[in-house]
């Protein structure tokens, strides 16, 4: 009863929050238009037959139509407030994202410099991006070129009954600005007060029109070379980490056994660690805890590792249109992005290594002391900085183009439209550094040479077509480079995934009420999917001892139906002066899980004049990628303690992982209901409450996981564990499943106020908010329910903050502007489900960017622009332990200038 009465305390107060701070201060980003912004944004209420007019939570494009699911959109002009290496940064600012996927929190998986969008913090493959409405190939913003960019449309809600698949937390829709008359050139350098993080720009774009004025060709790029950060721990609170068994967030922490040069584990020898001449020492091994070490010699991967991974790349757009006639209009457009560079990615370390006492590398005096104790052999761990620390090398290439038709009739009462797409992303992935397990289980194993008194391979002596190089682990640096190519390889992938998508669509408005027109859109829709990836020979046979990749292929389809209408119920009386009904639905006929259906009904009303309500319910769904269905069976081994079988201890345990073509759709249930107001010319404001159910999330867990919530009583994770007939584990099925619910609600509230005060130079003065506060995230597995707000320091699981806003205030004119910009985030916990941690505390954080920018006209239209900014002014360090952080800024203090000439 108590949780009953305090759950509506809390949302009326997170909503009085979001109220009082908009009243007093601003928004980066709008959910409604001010009468500035409609004026100069004509092509979005122009019912043309060219197809102008995107509403994005809806297949509807009557004039002034709003629909009833909460649409948030930033221009061009809000995305280049502070300098961002891409797209998916500068929205990663915004309250509703979350950078779960991006060059901080990747840094260690093949997914590194991917930017997908991720809206409330339920997977990047939950939020569907679009580019004018269509697929991409690839969901990752680096590929698109920012400068193309007019507006970016975030619909925070449920829109598959619109868009289809994957449109669970909503929909990114990138509008490319295709009436850019000009030419437009702009550079940038920018850097942070440490000298780090680099980052040169380059961008431009032309456009033109053609066959007097009949056709329109818009085309641009940008070139961007972000020098990242190198190491882990060249910032504070970032870097040698660790959580030390749940009891506190600890630095300087690394490994207890492994150490550069080597280190002995047993027998007469053990403790002692090797100089650089093969001599032994004692190491400083400071305070141990498990196989942790904290302080002394202990080494880390984030010694080496990037904290932020570099990003060099370029992308390219072209889109043209025609108008074949006064009502039929041809248009095309060509993308293409590569993004490619190398890091330092992870160490394949040794433990346990047997050496024998007549190995060839072992100094005389060791031999001697060996030989005086009667031992044979000892172990050998090391960190093999100076021998198999793995680079990452990334080659990504995305290629698609679209060619549409939209038109008109019966004096564009009816308007249709008709388009295709194809796209490919190569994705190629090599990791040169990685131990191939024979290779160096024969290279380890060296004697002299009875022959010719030098080392070699002890497999040498029976073999003499053997290639083996023999090779000496005893001291940093002492491997040869001769043996380092003998034992390391380099796992490859590469990986092509194709996407064709078409449809046809009719909208039109068949016939009038007395509350106005009714209006609908019907349409069909398809896609074929397919993904291959081919990979090295040594990867085949599974030939390194930590890492190697897996192939996979296959293919999909989807047939698609749909069908939306408006209907105006109520006009022009007391409080119902404008209510109107919306409903949808969608069939998609998938080729491996059948046919599933998507809905929306919602409502809007316009109660006083410019105050305006919305409410939706929507069945929204998600079928499962390439990669969950058809990642090929992996097998590995792991620790694992069994709770029936305690005395055994951990046992290492066979794995099975992979994908599944047995997934299913998740399915989700949403609601959102709000209101938007605009009592004064200049002020808009809106709040919108959202309520997302997920359930049968497609998701993996850890194989310690599943034995744990079998024991618990979860009989359905019970029959992915394999025992034999005395009950010991055999194996355990680690892959792709149905298995959780995921559910979250809150707020998201927006104000903005433009006031003009200059009217000789169109100054004008803004003041803007955004925030959302989220009531509740939680995970369901069938047993236990983990609540997730407020876990917001660690990337690799779920959570989000209790409150996140932004605010700016500005002053703009035709030659200058400048603002300032405050972002918060509310406190919270490194990872609350950790009651343990001590120290696990996050306290509020706001940051403050800065921008200035002048205008110097040159005469014939053409103006100069110079700019600079500083994001992080009071070079905030982030919390504790944040290698991995979603939220908060590792860089520092980050100063850009740039220039931007137009004609």
């Amino acid at each position: 009863m108590q949780e009953k009465s305090h759950r509506p305390t809390r949302w009326l107060a997170g909503g009085a929050i979001l109220v009082s701070v908009a009243i007093v201060t601003l928004p980066a980003v709008a959910q409604t238009s001010t009468p500035d912004d409609a004026a100069q944004e004509p092509a979005r209420n122009d019912a043309s037959p060219a197809g102008d007019i995107v509403v994005t939570g809806s297949r509807i494009d009557r004039p002034g139509y709003e629909s009833p699911t909460p649409l948030l959109r930033v221009s061009q002009a809000e995305l280049e407030i502070v300098p961002r290496a891409n797209l998916g940064a500068a929205l990663a600012d915004l309250p509703q994202f979350k950078a779960a996927d991006s060059p901080v929190t990747s840094s260690s998986n093949v997914s590194a410099g991917r930017f997908p969008v991720n809206i409330r913090g339920l997977g990047d493959k939950r939020s569907l991006l679009l580019l004018d409405g269509r697929r991409l190939v690839n969901s990752d913003l680096n590929t698109v070129p920012t400068i193309m960019i007019d507006s970016v449309d975030v619909v925070t809600g449920g829109a598959s009954a619109a868009w289809g698949s994957d449109a669970v937390a909503g929909v990114v829709n990138l509008h490319v600005d295709s009436r850019f008359d000009g030419l437009r050139l702009g550079g940038e350098a920018a850097v942070s007060s440490r000298g780090d993080a680099q980052q040169y720009r380059a961008e431009g774009k032309f456009g033109t029109g053609f066959a007097d004025g009949r056709g329109h060709l818009v085309i641009g790029g940008e070139f961007v070379d972000n020098r990242g950060i190198g190491r882990r721990i060249d910032r504070e609170n970032t870097g040698r980490w660790s959580t030390l068994g749940n009891t506190a967030l600890t630095p300087d922490v690394g490994y207890s056994t492994r150490l550069v040069g080597g280190y002995i584990n047993s027998g007469v020898l053990r403790g002692l660690g090797f100089n650089t001449d093969g001599s032994l020492r004692t190491p400083n091994l400071g305070r141990i805890i498990g196989s942790s070490m904290v302080g002394g010699e202990a080494p880390s991967n984030d010694d080496i590792g990037v904290l932020i991974v570099p990003q060099r790349r370029y992308a390219a757009m072209a889109k043209a249109s025609y108008d074949l006639t006064g009502t039929l209009k041809l248009s095309a457009d060509l993308r293409y992005s590569r993004y490619y560079d190398s890091y330092a990615w992870f160490g394949s370390h040794s433990d346990n290594l047997t050496i024998r006492s007549d190995n060839a590398f072992l100094r005389q005096e060791i031999k001697d002391r060996l030989a005086a104790a009667r031992q044979t052999s000892f172990l050998l761990s090391r960190f093999n900085s100076d021998l198999s620390f793995a680079d990452l090398d990334v080659d990504r290439r995305n290629i698609q183009g679209s060619v549409a038709l939209d038109g008109s009739f019966a004096d564009n009462r009816w308007r249709y439209g008709a388009f295709y797409s194809h796209g490919e992303f190569h994705n190629d992935l090599h990791a040169p550094g990685f131990l191939i397990t024979r290779n160096f289980a024969n290279a380890v194993d060296s004697v002299i040479s009875p022959m010719t008194g030098q080392p070699v391979c002890r497999v040498a002596l029976t073999d003499p077509s053997s290639t083996c190089v023999p090779i000496n682990l005893f001291g940093a640096g002492a491997p040869s480079q001769a043996a380092i190519d003998y034992v390391t390889g380099t796992p490859q992938s590469n990986v092509l995934d194709k996407l064709d998508t078409y449809g046809v669509s009719l909208r039109g408005e068949p016939f009038e009420l007395p509350a106005g027109p009714v209006s609908i859109a019907i349409g069909a829709e398809g896609r074929n999917v397919s993904t291959r990836a081919r990979i090295g020979e040594l990867d085949a046979a599974a030939a390194f001892s930590t890492f190697y990749f897996t192939g996979f292929s296959g293919k999909t389809n989807v047939k698609e139906a749909f069908g939306e209408i408006v209907v105006p119920l109520i006009h022009d009386t007391p409080l119902l002066r404008k209510l109107e009904f919306n409903g949808a639905v969608r069939a998609s006929d998938y080729s491996l899980s059948g046919t599933i259906w998507s809905w929306k009904l919602g409502a809007t009303n316009e109660f006083l004049p410019g105050v305006v309500g919305r409410v939706a319910r929507s069945r929204d769904i998600r079928a499962a990628n390439l990669s969950e269905l058809f990642t090929s069976r992996t097998v590995s081994y792991v620790g694992i303690v069994d709770p029936r079988n305690t005395a055994a201890g951990t046992t290492s345990t066979l794995i099975y992982g992979g994908g599944s073509a047995a997934l299913q759709p998740e399915r989700a249930d949403t609601w959102t209901a709000g209101v938007t107001t605009a009592p004064a010319r200049g002020l808009t404001a809106s709040l919108d409450y959202f309520n997302i159910s997920i359930r049968d999330v497609i998701t993996t867990l850890g194989a310690q996981t599943i034995v744990n919530r079998c024991a618990a009583g979860n009989t359905t994770l019970c029959g992915f564990i394999d025992r034999s007939a005395a009950g010991t584990i055999q194996s355990i099925t680690s892959a792709q499943l149905n298995l959780s619910r995921m559910k979250t609600d809150g707020v998201d509230g927006e104000v903005a106020y433009t006031m003009p005060v200059n009217a000789a130079t169109n100054g004008r003065i803004n003041l803007r908010l955004v925030g959302t506060w989220v009531n509740s995230f939680t995970v369901d597995d069938g047993l236990t329910k983990v609540e997730y707000v407020g876990t917001q320091g660690y990337a690799l699981t779920e959570g989000t903050p209790r409150v996140r806003a932004n605010a700016t205030i500005g002053y703009a004119s035709d030659s200058f502007s400048g603002l300032v910009r405050a972002r918060y985030i509310s406190s919270g916990y490194w990872d609350r489900t950790r009651a343990t941690l001590t120290n696990n505390r996050i306290p509020a954080y706001t940051y403050f960017d800065v921008q200035l920018s002048q205008k110097v006209p040159m005469g014939d239209g053409r103006n100069f622009e110079f700019y600079g900014s500083v994001s992080n002014l009071f070079d905030k360090d982030p919390p504790l332990y944040s290698t991995f952080t979603p939220y908060y800024d590792v860089i520092g203090r980050y100063l850009s200038v740039g220039a931007r000439v137009a004609f």
